[in-house]
Protein backbone atom coordinates (compact mmCIF):
# COMPACT_ATOMS: atom_id res chain seq x y z
CA UNK A 1 0.00 0.00 0.00
CA UNK A 2 1.16 3.42 -1.09
CA UNK A 3 0.26 6.64 1.09
CA UNK A 4 -0.32 10.17 -0.41
CA UNK A 5 2.57 12.62 -0.87
CA UNK A 6 0.71 15.13 1.95
CA UNK A 7 2.25 18.06 3.10
CA UNK A 8 1.74 21.93 2.80
CA UNK A 9 3.90 23.61 -0.11
CA UNK A 10 5.07 27.22 0.15
CA UNK A 11 4.80 29.55 -3.04
CA UNK A 12 2.56 29.15 -5.75
CA UNK A 13 -1.20 30.48 -6.28
CA UNK A 14 -2.55 27.66 -5.10
CA UNK A 15 -3.52 24.26 -6.54
CA UNK A 16 -4.93 22.88 -9.67
CA UNK A 17 -8.53 23.70 -10.43
CA UNK A 18 -9.25 26.68 -7.87
CA UNK A 19 -8.13 29.94 -6.02
CA UNK A 20 -7.37 30.66 -2.36
CA UNK A 21 -9.78 32.85 -0.46
CA UNK A 22 -8.35 36.10 -0.09
CA UNK A 23 -7.69 35.58 3.55
CA UNK A 24 -6.02 33.17 6.09
CA UNK A 25 -8.94 30.66 7.29
CA UNK A 26 -10.61 27.68 7.94
CA UNK A 27 -13.60 28.60 5.59
CA UNK A 28 -13.78 25.65 2.53
CA UNK A 29 -14.70 26.44 -1.08
CA UNK A 30 -17.39 25.05 -2.95
CA UNK A 31 -14.33 23.64 -4.72
CA UNK A 32 -12.50 22.23 -2.14
CA UNK A 33 -15.72 20.82 -0.59
CA UNK A 34 -15.83 19.05 -4.12
CA UNK A 35 -12.67 17.91 -3.85
CA UNK A 36 -12.69 16.49 -0.41
CA UNK A 37 -15.92 14.44 -0.85
CA UNK A 38 -14.55 13.03 -4.52
CA UNK A 39 -11.76 12.53 -2.92
CA UNK A 40 -13.14 10.52 -0.29
CA UNK A 41 -15.47 8.82 -1.88
CA UNK A 42 -12.66 7.39 -4.36
CA UNK A 43 -10.54 6.49 -1.50
CA UNK A 44 -13.04 4.29 -0.12
CA UNK A 45 -13.95 2.76 -3.11
CA UNK A 46 -10.04 1.81 -3.85
CA UNK A 47 -9.53 0.70 -0.52
CA UNK A 48 -12.61 -1.50 -0.30
CA UNK A 49 -11.80 -3.24 -3.23
CA UNK A 50 -8.02 -3.49 -1.74
CA UNK A 51 -8.84 -5.15 1.34
CA UNK A 52 -11.02 -7.38 -0.32
CA UNK A 53 -8.15 -8.74 -2.12
CA UNK A 54 -8.87 -7.02 -5.69
CA UNK A 55 -11.27 -6.70 -8.63
CA UNK A 56 -12.22 -10.11 -8.94
CA UNK A 57 -13.04 -10.88 -5.63
CA UNK A 58 -14.61 -7.69 -4.99
CA UNK A 59 -16.89 -8.07 -7.81
CA UNK A 60 -17.38 -11.70 -6.88
CA UNK A 61 -18.68 -10.15 -3.27
CA UNK A 62 -20.99 -7.34 -5.28
CA UNK A 63 -22.49 -10.19 -7.23
CA UNK A 64 -22.91 -12.78 -4.43
CA UNK A 65 -23.20 -10.55 -1.60
CA UNK A 66 -24.03 -6.74 -1.99
CA UNK A 67 -24.31 -6.52 1.29
CA UNK A 68 -21.23 -7.49 2.63
CA UNK A 69 -19.59 -5.14 -0.04
CA UNK A 70 -21.53 -2.30 1.32
CA UNK A 71 -20.04 -2.91 4.74
CA UNK A 72 -16.64 -3.07 3.11
CA UNK A 73 -17.18 -0.14 1.84
CA UNK A 74 -18.29 2.16 4.64
CA UNK A 75 -15.54 1.01 7.21
CA UNK A 76 -12.80 2.33 4.08
CA UNK A 77 -14.64 5.68 3.67
CA UNK A 78 -15.18 5.23 7.88
CA UNK A 79 -10.87 4.34 8.42
CA UNK A 80 -8.97 4.67 5.01
CA UNK A 81 -10.60 7.69 3.77
CA UNK A 82 -11.24 9.37 7.05
CA UNK A 83 -7.53 8.59 7.59
CA UNK A 84 -6.74 10.24 4.53
CA UNK A 85 -8.10 13.36 4.11
CA UNK A 86 -7.92 14.61 7.83
CA UNK A 87 -4.51 13.84 7.86
CA UNK A 88 -4.41 16.65 4.85
CA UNK A 89 -6.94 18.89 6.66
CA UNK A 90 -4.09 18.77 9.60
CA UNK A 91 -1.76 20.56 7.44
CA UNK A 92 -4.94 22.57 6.28
CA UNK A 93 -4.96 23.84 10.05
CA UNK A 94 -1.50 24.57 10.79
CA UNK A 95 -1.15 26.49 7.97
CA UNK A 96 -3.68 28.79 8.86
CA UNK A 97 -2.67 29.04 12.15
CA UNK A 98 0.51 30.50 11.21
CA UNK A 99 -1.38 32.81 9.12
CA UNK A 100 -1.03 31.26 5.66
CA UNK A 101 -3.60 30.54 3.45
CA UNK A 102 -4.50 26.82 2.13
CA UNK A 103 -6.62 24.90 0.65
CA UNK A 104 -7.05 21.32 -0.30
CA UNK A 105 -6.95 20.20 -3.90
CA UNK A 106 -7.81 16.37 -5.42
CA UNK A 107 -5.50 14.69 -7.69
CA UNK A 108 -8.33 13.62 -10.01
CA UNK A 109 -5.40 11.13 -11.96
CA UNK A 110 -4.16 10.26 -8.90
CA UNK A 111 -7.37 8.88 -7.67
CA UNK A 112 -8.28 7.16 -10.97
CA UNK A 113 -5.08 5.62 -10.09
CA UNK A 114 -5.85 4.37 -6.24
CA UNK A 115 -9.06 3.01 -7.75
CA UNK A 116 -7.20 1.20 -11.16
CA UNK A 117 -4.60 -0.56 -9.05
CA UNK A 118 -6.73 -1.65 -6.66
CA UNK A 119 -8.54 -3.79 -9.37
CA UNK A 120 -5.26 -5.31 -9.84
CA UNK A 121 -4.47 -6.16 -6.39
CA UNK A 122 -2.30 -3.32 -4.72
CA UNK A 123 -3.30 0.49 -4.24
CA UNK A 124 -1.46 3.61 -4.89
CA UNK A 125 -3.43 6.39 -3.20
CA UNK A 126 -2.26 10.17 -3.51
CA UNK A 127 -5.58 11.85 -3.46
CA UNK A 128 -4.07 15.45 -3.58
CA UNK A 129 -2.52 17.47 -1.40
CA UNK A 130 -2.97 20.80 1.19
CA UNK A 131 -1.35 23.55 -1.13
CA UNK A 132 -0.60 26.88 1.04
CA UNK A 133 1.24 30.23 0.16
CA UNK A 134 2.63 32.17 2.79
CA UNK A 135 5.48 33.71 4.93
CA UNK A 136 6.67 30.66 7.63
CA UNK A 137 9.38 30.15 9.70
CA UNK A 138 11.56 26.82 9.32
CA UNK A 139 10.41 25.89 12.24
CA UNK A 140 6.46 26.32 11.01
CA UNK A 141 7.01 24.95 7.83
CA UNK A 142 8.04 21.60 9.81
CA UNK A 143 5.16 21.91 12.21
CA UNK A 144 2.58 22.31 9.41
CA UNK A 145 3.97 18.62 7.28
CA UNK A 146 4.53 17.28 10.96
CA UNK A 147 0.29 18.18 10.98
CA UNK A 148 -0.71 15.04 8.87
CA UNK A 149 1.33 12.25 10.92
CA UNK A 150 0.03 13.87 14.19
CA UNK A 151 -3.20 13.44 13.18
CA UNK A 152 -3.19 10.11 11.66
CA UNK A 153 -1.41 9.04 15.35
CA UNK A 154 -4.45 10.31 17.22
CA UNK A 155 -7.06 8.54 15.02
CA UNK A 156 -5.19 5.36 15.90
CA UNK A 157 -5.56 6.01 19.66
CA UNK A 158 -9.06 6.79 18.83
CA UNK A 159 -9.64 3.33 17.18
CA UNK A 160 -8.35 1.62 19.57
CA UNK A 161 -11.07 1.38 22.36
CA UNK A 162 -12.94 0.66 18.88
CA UNK A 163 -11.05 -2.29 18.21
CA UNK A 164 -10.99 -3.69 21.91
CA UNK A 165 -15.14 -3.42 22.08
CA UNK A 166 -16.07 -5.21 19.30
CA UNK A 167 -13.27 -7.95 19.90
CA UNK A 168 -14.86 -8.28 23.73
CA UNK A 169 -18.11 -7.43 23.03
CA UNK A 170 -18.18 -10.33 19.92
CA UNK A 171 -19.61 -7.71 17.19
CA UNK A 172 -17.29 -8.36 14.21
CA UNK A 173 -18.27 -5.10 12.27
CA UNK A 174 -17.33 -3.26 14.93
CA UNK A 175 -13.80 -4.80 15.99
CA UNK A 176 -13.26 -4.62 11.74
CA UNK A 177 -13.78 -0.90 12.05
CA UNK A 178 -11.10 -0.56 15.03
CA UNK A 179 -8.65 -2.64 13.71
CA UNK A 180 -8.59 -1.31 10.03
CA UNK A 181 -8.41 2.19 11.49
CA UNK A 182 -5.66 1.34 13.64
CA UNK A 183 -4.01 -0.12 11.32
CA UNK A 184 -4.02 2.37 8.12
CA UNK A 185 -3.09 4.83 10.37
CA UNK A 186 -0.65 4.22 11.62
CA UNK A 187 0.98 2.90 8.34
CA UNK A 188 0.15 6.74 7.27
CA UNK A 189 1.69 8.09 10.19
CA UNK A 190 4.66 6.36 9.47
CA UNK A 191 4.80 6.09 5.76
CA UNK A 192 4.56 9.88 5.58
CA UNK A 193 7.01 10.76 8.03
CA UNK A 194 9.88 8.63 5.80
CA UNK A 195 12.51 11.72 4.68
CA UNK A 196 11.98 11.05 1.00
CA UNK A 197 10.50 12.83 -2.00
CA UNK A 198 7.42 15.20 -1.20
CA UNK A 199 6.45 13.10 1.36
CA UNK A 200 6.39 15.21 4.94
CA UNK A 201 9.04 13.55 6.74
CA UNK A 202 11.27 15.15 4.55
CA UNK A 203 10.44 18.60 5.51
CA UNK A 204 10.39 17.61 9.18
CA UNK A 205 13.97 16.63 8.83
CA UNK A 206 15.26 19.47 7.47
CA UNK A 207 13.80 21.52 10.26
CA UNK A 208 14.53 19.42 13.20
CA UNK A 209 15.97 16.12 13.14
CA UNK A 210 15.59 15.34 16.25
CA UNK A 211 11.69 15.60 16.26
CA UNK A 212 11.45 13.71 13.31
CA UNK A 213 13.24 10.93 14.86
CA UNK A 214 11.38 11.33 17.97
CA UNK A 215 7.96 10.73 15.77
CA UNK A 216 9.28 8.33 13.18
CA UNK A 217 11.15 6.03 14.70
CA UNK A 218 8.36 5.15 17.42
CA UNK A 219 5.86 5.30 14.68
CA UNK A 220 7.55 2.45 12.51
CA UNK A 221 7.96 0.34 15.63
CA UNK A 222 4.50 0.60 16.45
CA UNK A 223 3.60 0.29 13.29
CA UNK A 224 5.69 -2.84 12.32
CA UNK A 225 4.48 -4.45 15.64
CA UNK A 226 0.71 -3.77 15.50
CA UNK A 227 0.09 -4.76 11.53
CA UNK A 228 2.78 -7.26 10.92
CA UNK A 229 3.29 -9.09 14.32
CA UNK A 230 0.16 -8.78 15.43
CA UNK A 231 -1.63 -9.13 12.39
CA UNK A 232 -4.31 -6.38 12.67
CA UNK A 233 -5.87 -5.15 10.29
CA UNK A 234 -5.01 -6.55 7.07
Amino acid sequence: MSAPNGGGRRGGQGGPGGRFDPEPSLRFSAQEMQDLLIAWLALGFAFAIFFEGGGNQAIALVTGSPTAFIIALVVSLLTAGVGFLLHELGHKVAAVRYGNIAAFRADYNMLFLAIMSAFLGFIFAAPGAVHHRGQVTERQHGLIALAGPAVNLALAVIFVPIWILGVVGGVDVLALLGSRGLAVNLFLAAFNLIPFGALDGKTVIGWSKAVWAAVFLPSVAVTVYVVFVLGIGF
